[in-house]
């Protein structure tokens, strides 16, 4: 299952904002899972450097999938450029690659 399955970081302004697009990507079977957490960021926007609190989630994906669920996650998020990065796992356990595999199944 080598390249089959990624994790996609995303960082949102509030857990509720968090909270509500991850579930829409469950719902939706685009994201086995979504880790969320609460961070502090650091960055620059406008050519000012800024500091916030943020929460980020951490999505299990198939590779596969990351044009759809970026556009998704595009739809629904506030920011203008929102964080939306692809990790691919290298590796894993069987049962779990194959749970994420298998809860990401979409009707054709």
């Amino acid at each position: 299952m080598n390249g089959e399955i990624s994790t996609v970081l995303v960082t949102y302004p509030d857990e509720q904002t968090a909270r509500t697009i991850c579930r829409s990507l469950i719902e939706r079977r685009l994201v086995a899972c979504s880790n969320i957490f609460a961070i502090g960021s650091i960055y620059r926007w406008e050519e000012e450097i800024e500091e916030a609190s943020e929460f980020a989630s951490l999505l299990k994906i198939r590779s596969e999938d990351f044009q759809v669920v970026t556009e998704a996650i595009r739809q629904l998020h506030p920011y203008e450029v929102p964080c939306i990065v692809r990790y691919d796992v290298a590796e894993g356990s069987e049962d779990y690659l194959s749970w994420v595999i298998g809860s990401t199944v979409r009707s054709p």
